[in-house]
């Protein structure tokens, strides 16, 4: 299958956490780094998730948000460290790729936002993400 989804993470489920509709998985990217996915319950049962199911974390571009540094006190589950690799800005939108410990993400952030961060190529970033917009696949 051939997703338009840019963000496409391996890594391995550590943990399910099944609740009454929604369920939160534990995911170790191949990079190292932690990732917690919140997915309905009957999805996590359907791709039959359990620690040491081996998996692909989608986010799409549209749902990573950028941050110079670690963010305290912030719901997002996810902050991922990375660096700039690739920044493309248009005349309301920019896409920054990053690069992160065994893979690349790509941020679609407005212009304005990529300015005031003061975005370059090698800047370092914290890319944040819901664990809501974390989609789980199986191969």
């Amino acid at each position: 299958m051939t997703l338009s989804i840019r963000n496409q993470l391996p890594g391995t489920v550590t943990a399910v956490h099944p609740g009454e509709a929604m369920a939160t998985v534990k995911v170790r990217l191949d990079g190292g780094q932690d990732l917690t996915a919140a997915i309905t319950k009957e999805s996590a049962e359907d791709l039959a998730l359990a620690p040491g199911s081996p998996v692909r974390a989608l986010v799409k571009s549209t749902e990573v948000s950028l941050a110079t540094g670690r963010v305290e006190g912030l719901s997002i589950r996810n902050q991922l460290p990375g660096a700039v690799v690739g920044l493309t800005t248009g005349a309301a939108m920019a896409s920054v790729r990053i690069s992160v410990p065994g893979g690349e993400l790509t941020a679609a952030i407005t212009k304005d936002a990529a300015t005031e961060l003061g975005l370059f190529v090698g800047s370092d970033v914290i890319a944040l993400i819901k664990a809501t917009e974390v989609s789980l696949a199986t191969d």
